[in-house]
């Protein structure tokens, strides 16, 4: 890639704090900087100045790969995230650490995230959903986890999705239910009504601007509950038994294949695997990466092309390579994020096994 010789015209300002960061920009002024030089191609980048907030900024700002030293990473580590790869497997590949690839897969998860929010159905809905939960952990097996992911029927479009935390349950050997019980004594027991609080985040999320819902879901208990939190929604109600056969004629169906597919694309959710997230924040970085490559990237038949799922919800004219999907810097300050999925952009979603679990806390970077 060749240098610049004409940079392009800042399209607004980087800093959050100034007018023109979200305002009009019509009666902006800026001006050229001069230039500063890197390793990574391109090396020559410009540099401008806002005339109203007096802050420095440069091409490069307005770039996903702002602030990296390896540029190229970050769309390696997008394909390998969806090709059930491991954090160690890709570093040793691309010779770098597994701390270098978790925080480009952070950064990553940032980017998908404000890229969904952007291009998402809001309103009302011109097919019914499903939902469900895949049980997963971080971490331990003794910190069980569960998203809940709420998918289109016909479009196989992925909404969105929330994160509750659960209790180990099942069948146990007294010393692991002695183990169970000193960890709770340590770090606390989870909230039992997770799943009713998070699925109604959800699905409030989701349907915001609606007026009506058809919503299929299998019977757990907890669903019910969660649908009588939400106010001014009238919610149809299916409720599919888990024992029918998970054919494409059930209503199921798009949760059910969504589910194989997370387990089949992304190593922390294979069963019985050493890949397991550590930390519940790369957990949920990881899956608004396979959101953004389920809905806008991988076709809904890999045999016959039969466009995406976004291009089946009518959101998106063509498939998108991820060479688009990163081709520019999205900045949290312009999308506006729903209070549950702004947690997670910022990493505030509690990792109780964790002392001191990662915050988003970088000023300037994505």
């Amino acid at each position: 890639m060749s240098d610049r010789v004409a940079p392009a015209t800042p399209p607004f300002c980087p800093n959050d704090r100034c007018r023109y960061h979200t305002g009009s920009t019509t009666s902006w002024r800026w001006v050229r900087a001069g230039f500063y030089s890197r390793r990574a191609s391109p090396q020559r980048i410009q540099r401008f100045r806002c005339d109203h907030c007096r802050r420095y900024f440069s091409e490069q700002t307005f770039r996903t790969t702002y602030w990296l030293k390896c540029p190229k990473l970050l769309a390696e580590s997008f394909h390998a995230m969806t090709h059930c790869t491991g954090f160690r497997q890709l570093a040793r590949k691309l010779e770098c650490s597994p701390q270098t690839i978790l925080g480009q897969v952070r950064r990553l998860g940032r980017h998908c995230q404000l890229f969904h929010e952007r291009l998402r159905a809001k309103g009302e809905f011109g097919e019914a959903l499903a939902l469900d939960g895949l049980r997963t952990y971080e971490y331990s097996q003794y910190h069980p986890s569960e998203f809940h992911l709420l998918v289109g029927r016909d479009s196989h479009f992925i909404h969105g999705f929330t994160h509750s935390e659960l209790r180990r349950s099942g069948t146990m050997t007294p010393p692991q239910r002695a183990h169970r019980l000193a960890l709770e004594r340590e770090h606390g027991r989870p909230d039992p009504r997770s799943v009713e609080r998070e699925v109604a985040r959800l699905v409030g999320i989701v349907a915001a601007g609606a007026r009506r819902l058809v919503l299929h879901t299998d019977e757990h208990q907890a669903y019910p509950r969660a649908l009588t939190r939400l106010r001014g929604l009238e919610v149809e109600h299916h409720t599919i038994s888990s024992r029918a056969a998970r054919t494409t004629h059930n209503p199921l169906w798009p949760i059910n294949l969504l589910d194989g597919l997370i387990r089949h694309s992304c190593a922390n959710h294979k069963r019985e695997t050493i890949a397991f997230s550590k930390e519940t924040g790369s957990s949920i970085a990881r899956m608004w990466v396979l959101v953004v490559w389920r809905n806008y990237v991988k076709w809904f038949s890999e045999r016959r092309r039969s466009g995406t799922p976004a291009m089946r919800a009518g959101l998106c004219a063509r498939r998108l390579s991820v060479k688009e999907i990163l081709q520019e810097r999205l900045f949290p300050g312009r999308v506006d994020l729903p209070a549950a999925w702004a947690e997670h952009y910022w990493g505030l979603v509690a990792s109780r096994q964790i002392r001191h679990p990662k915050r988003h806390t970088l000023k300037y970077a994505a």
